[in-house]
């Protein structure tokens, strides 16, 4: 059975448990839409979390041991208001509507995150889009959150739509303004803010002073402006909310020596804050034992509580509003778990785990956990419904603020198979475990999914299907099954024929579809050459003070496989190196070479792959730097080498740079024979 704690709302505020985060007087107001949500101090409050173990739950979920009674389990709802406003109806476990929010507390949910942007409208009122986020929607998603005991933790991103590492545009009303004018606005308006959210009763826990400020915040391009604005939100917060924690948000943790780094400077620059916060994305973001080792080197350093803000995880690969999702089935990204409601909980618990046994870990918020496709039918219906309400990551209207991004790509929601509820509006099963990690939940071992497969081989090898494949089990470990693979002689004949080329293989193994990913190469007599191995087989050669220049475990920033080499400086013409290797024992021949680049920020630049016989260049292949995703690829279709003679093959690269400095990444070198 499951037990709730009922606390009365003037207990509870008297002494100080629930409420605004400072001094909650001022006006009372009157019962609102949402279930008699009331501001001020006498906002109802009635916690729904549950106290023991939610009983009745099919899915595995293995305890986390040691697991802090105060470990924040949060989840970002950020765009439950224009999803109600489009129709969109939510279920609690029993099948009956309910507020979303009651259906979050009462699966374990300590926390709701919710973002907030200044002013998120166009000219004549139009709304942006991703959840049209302003104060009010915080305060409105605040209120129903403490109601049922929640606290709320705020998301600032400085910014009037979406904030990131790759953007942090200023607010237009902010654009033409100093630093000393911006740190006194970030300020005023932090301050401002939270006061509207402690005026509503509301029960603020954190605060973040940006969102993903991974070098930039608020059009400001420097750490040395960064830290004042830093610090301004801080002080706002201090000052109205003293009780909530202050959290800075970063990401890419898989980045060596990033979190470091930044942990450094806030340290430098003596910014105020209590949370080194990171993203988390498995699909993106590395192993989670290097996650827990730069987190944990953040906190045994300088002593910060650390904590992921923002996980997420598929639990199908379907799309269901037309506009397509991030992730889905294929695509170069790492799929750690099945795409099931088993493999999100597995997900999510991991990450528990981990948070939970990293130095000074507190907690874990799921990402956009309420985020649901909204309209029905078709992608028009949908999109009228983007539109009108901003349901969808962006409308037509962020064209006034974003027009190279939102403006050109605006639409659906990207991410609605990693939402906790389904397309209906009914909560899956792996919502739960926010409780169920407390306790563990132990039901039969059954195959969740089957982990896929990948293969290369040589155009003129033997193609040999393996005959058993691992299916993952609900309690995540793997056990080997036969498989029957539908493939034939024509596709035989076709994939030795076809030239370089991937191939996705079919079979069934248990009534579960297998996949075989068999990648036909001509054989490369270069060692790790998509430098999966980190640096073995290249000297890697830096001239001048370049700032990096190492292998990078980044899945979708590389051609093939995980790994690749990256490149970033940021002073001007200080990107100047090469990348080569000397294969041993090497026949005489004729050979071809390839290499690929891609990357950004060049500026001037001079970019070849060459080829040396005895340590003289002897051909060369002129390459581009064009952008993120562009990949150039430089070829040098033949390369005679004599008996005796030594070959050695490489990229150079030189770049003035603009802006924050060049920035690229090498993949996929390849020396084959010519026949």
């Amino acid at each position: 059975m499951k037990k709730y704690i009922a606390a009365a709302t003037a207990v509870l505020l008297a002494l100080g448990v629930l409420g605004g985060c400072s001094d909650n007087s001022g006006d009372n107001g009157s019962e609102g839409e949402n279930g008699g949500v009331s501001t001020g101090t006498n906002l109802e409050v009635n916690s729904l979390i549950p106290t023991e173990k939610i009983e009745g739950n099919s899915l595995w979920v293995t305890k986390v041991e040691g697991l802090p009674e105060d470990f924040i389990m949060g989840v970002d709802a950020s765009s439950v208001i224009v999803e109600e406003d489009s129709g969109v109806k939510y279920y609690n476990f029993k099948g009956e509507e309910q507020d979303v929010f009651a259906t979050l507390a009462e699966s374990g949910v300590t926390h709701i995150r919710v973002r907030v942007w200044n002013h998120p409208y166009d000219s004549e009122g139009h709304g942006f889009g991703g959840g049209n986020n302003d104060i009010e929607k915080a305060v409105e998603i605040g209120k129903r959150a403490t109601k049922y005991g929640m606290k709320l933790i705020v998301d600032f991103h400085y910014s009037d739509f979406w904030a990131d590492p790759n953007k942090q545009m200023v607010p237009l009303e902010w654009k033409d303004m100093d630093i000393e004018t911006k740190t006194e606005a970030l300020y005023q308006y932090t301050k401002e803010c939270l006061e509207k959210l402690n005026n509503a009763g509301v029960a603020v826990g954190m605060v973040q002073i940006g969102n993903e400020t991974n070098g930039t915040m608020c059009g400001e391009k420097t750490w040395f402006n960064i830290q004042y604005l830093m610090n301004a939100g801080s002080k706002a917060v201090r000052e109205v909310c003293p009780d909530a924690l202050v959290a800075l948000h970063f990401a890419n943790p898989e980045t060596a020596g990033r979190y470091e780094d930044y942990a450094w400077r806030m340290d430098y620059y003596k910014v105020d804050y209590d949370v080194f916060a990171s993203s988390y994305y498995p699909f993106w973001h590395g192993s989670l034992e290097n996650l827990s080792a730069v987190l944990s080197q953040v906190a045994e350093t300088y002593d910060k509580k650390v904590m992921v803000m923002e996980t997420s995880y598929a639990y199908t690969f379907e799309d269901t509003d037309f506009a397509g999702n991030t992730i889905g089935e294929g695509g170069n990204v790492t799929k750690s778990y099945p795409y099931s409601v088993q493999g999100q909980a597995n997900e999510v618990r991991d990450v528990i785990d981990t948070v939970a046994h990293t130095k000074n870990g507190i907690g874990v918020c799921y990402w956009e956990g309420t985020w649901i496709s909204v309209g029905g039918s078709s992608w028009e219906e949908n999109a009228a419904k983007w539109e009108q309400y901003g349901s969808g990551w962006a409308s037509k209207y962020a064209a006034d603020y974003d027009p190279d991004d939102a403006g050109k790509y605006y639409g659906g929601c990207a991410v609605d198979n990693q939402a906790l509820f389904d397309a209906e509006g009914k909560p899956l099963e792996s919502l739960q475990v926010f409780n169920l990690v407390r306790y563990g939940n132990e039901v039969p071992v059954v195959p969740d999914g089957l982990e896929d497969v990948s293969l290369m081989v040589d155009l003129n090898g033997t193609i040999v299907l393996p005959e058993t494949v691992n299916a993952v089990m609900n309690d995540n470990s793997k056990q080997a099954v036969p498989v029957e693979w539908d493939i034939t002689d024509a596709m035989m004949e076709t994939m030795y024929n076809g030239g370089a080329e991937t191939y996705d293989i079919k079979g069934d193994a248990g009534g579960l579809t297998a996949h075989c990913y068999v990648s036909m190469i001509e054989f490369n007599f270069l060692e790790n050459y998509s430098f999966e191995d980190g640096e073995t087989g290249w000297t890697m050669t830096a001239m001048g003070n370049m700032d990096e220049l190492y292998v990078e475990d980044k899945v979708t920033d590389s051609l093939t496989g995980t790994k690749h080499a990256h490149f970033w400086s940021a002073a001007a013409s200080s990107v100047e190196f090469t990348i080569e290797q000397t294969p041993a024992d090497l026949p005489a021949g004729t050979y071809k070479f390839a290499i690929s680049i891609m990357g950004g920020d060049a500026g001037e630049q001079e970019v070849y792959a060459y080829a040396k016989i005895d340590g003289e260049i002897v051909a060369t292949a002129p390459m581009s730097i064009n952008g993120y995703g562009n990949w150039d690829t430089g070829r040098i279709p033949e390369i005679t080498v004599g008996e005796g003679q030594t070959l050695t093959v490489g990229i150079y690269v030189k770049c003035s740079g603009e802006g924050n400095g060049a920035w690229g990444k090498i993949d996929d070198a390849l020396l084959n024979s010519v026949a």
